[in-house]
């Protein structure tokens, strides 16, 4: 099963770090990157561009309306996230629990809906990733009268 570990921090915080202290957390992150990927439960992750590059679009009566910034004023913003291949939703936990940011932000886990499928490019859409599947792949969901609301185990 998959999960989406996403990653909150205040952006603030992160830059009155010193380049010490930042360089310090970014080798943690290579350190989890690099053990997610020994164990075969890597599928994809990403640090995000700080909250003043975002634009947040809505249409409402055919009419778009882009803005500067994030949806949610917040202390914390989405800073990245990790999409992790887990057995459980205790094993997702615990690989929430060894990102740094959860030391000074916060981590969610969701699990990632049994709909969602991997297209591998040289094998077309071939179901979930496995932990044996590929580390870059594109999404692809079903047809949407056949997406569940439920994760994976759980319909």
């Amino acid at each position: 099963m998959q999960y989406m570990l996403l990653i909150y921090n205040d952006e603030q915080a992160w830059a009155s770090l010193s380049d010490e202290e930042r360089n310090g957390f970014i080798r943690e992150y290579f350190g989890l990157t690099n053990e997610l990927r020994e164990k075969g439960s890597y599928v994809n992750g990403a640090p995000l561009q700080p909250t003043a590059t975002t634009l947040t679009m809505r249409i409402r009566d055919d009419e778009q309306l882009v803005t500067d910034g994030p949806f949610a004023e917040t202390k914390e913003q989405l800073g990245g996230f990790f999409l992790v291949e887990a057995d459980s939703l205790d094993e997702a936990l615990a690989w929430a629990r060894k990102i740094p940011a959860a030391r000074y932000g916060s981590v969610e886990a969701r699990p990632v809906l049994a709909s969602a499928r991997v297209r591998q490019p040289d094998r077309g859409c071939a179901g979930p990733l496995t932990r044996s599947g590929p580390i870059s792949c594109e999404i692809a969901l079903k047809s949407s009268a056949d997406i569940s609301t439920q994760p994976d185990g759980m319909a």
